[in-house]
């Protein structure tokens, strides 16, 4: 822990300093991987919805004992039309999920899974979902999600600047869109609690990002009338001096979420836990990566292109103060704010 605060104090002062601005190219070049994966999984097979978004029904029975292959064969010995899905909760609950069935069709898979498992009908829990309900779930899913980054963008817009506001935004729609591609992935279940997950992940990748960018406006407050810096050192110097913080914030945040995941939906069979934890903790992480990675840097590029930002480039570079971009950690030597000496040329005897 000492050499982690002391390590913070040297990115904060700007003795040691991590070249993440200069480095942008690595980090997009790692985001288009996943962004590509997650392309290619939700073209092959798509996300698997809840019944709460395509409608359909679901029966789960409580029987000691019971497994998936004795749930299966119950249902398609009625001859149910469609896709049948059939997930362990736990070890001692079933679930199957089916289509939008006939309410003689759901009768009958009630009798058959009491007969297969001996259990009574009251102790099977049915829910039946109509499509048209599903359909009004997904679009106030939808009207959310476009509100909530429409708000968001015109908040960052008026207490930052315009630019930052594109820059959260961009980062928001990569964490969602590579939380998504994971989720697609993995084949779970996109449920209402995914969708609070998802929101969640929003603002918290938000929060992060905002925190690095006050630090980037307090850096480049009067960068042009100092002229000490370009705009990408300071920006880069303000992501090293929150690189800590956001660190210890994000495993912090990280911790209690995968003891949701691993613990309770991996090893106690919480089913209900699972799509909310995947979701926080892909979100969580993937949302760290941006607020640093990707945000700043995105800012940083479009800032650089400001015909102000350009000569002050430019009056920087002439005089040798632009920071070496070659290596990825920087050793910094405080300056003293002394010229060299000259030493006094020595007269030869005579």
């Amino acid at each position: 822990m000492a050499q982690l605060s002391g390590l913070g104090g040297r990115l904060y002062s700007g003795e040691t300093s991590f070249n993440i601005i200069g480095k942008r190219k690595r980090w997009y070049s790692i985001s288009a991987i996943f962004i590509l994966i997650s392309i290619a999984a939700l073209a092959i097979q798509g996300l698997h919805l809840g019944i709460e978004f395509k409608g359909g029904s679901s029966y789960t029975v409580n029987k000691a004992g019971a497994s998936i292959e004795d749930a299966r064969t119950a249902v398609k010995s009625i001859g149910i039309p469609g896709e049948i899905i059939v997930q362990k909760i736990g070890t001692s609950k079933v679930r199957v999920q089916t289509g939008s069935v006939t309410p003689a069709q759901s009768s009958a898979i009630e009798d058959a899974l009491a007969a297969k498992f001996s259990v009574s009908v009251e102790n099977i829990d049915t829910q039946i979902v109509g499509p048209s309900w599903g359909k009004e779930i997904t679009k106030k899913a939808l009207y959310g999600l476009i509100a909530f980054l429409l708000a968001v963008m015109l908040f960052l817009a008026m207490a930052f600047e315009p630019k930052m506001a594109i820059a959260a935004i961009v980062a928001v729609i990569h964490d969602v869109f590579i939380t998504v591609g994971i989720y697609a992935v993995v084949g779970f279940d996109v449920t209402p609690a995914t969708v609070i997950g998802f929101l969640t992940i929003l603002g918290y990748s938000l929060y992060d990002t905002v925190v690095v960018f006050d630090k980037v406006r307090e850096n480049t407050k009067s960068i042009v009338a100092s002229g000490k810096s370009t705009y990408s050192d300071a920006a880069n110097l303000a992501v090293n001096q929150t690189l800590v913080r956001s660190a210890n914030t994000s495993l912090i945040a990280l911790l209690p979420v995968a003891s949701i995941l691993f613990v309770g939906a991996g090893l106690l069979g919480a089913g209900t836990l699972k799509d909310l934890s995947l979701a926080l903790f892909i979100g969580l992480a993937v949302g760290t990566y941006s607020s640093i990675f990707i945000a700043p840097p995105f800012l940083a590029q479009q800032r650089e292109k400001e015909p102000a930002m350009i000569a002050l480039a430019k009056r920087v570079n002439s005089r040798g103060g632009a920071a070496p971009a070659s290596s990825d950690i920087q050793a910094v030597r405080p300056s003293t704010g002394r010229g060299p000496r000259n030493q006094p040329k020595r007269k030869g005897r005579k």
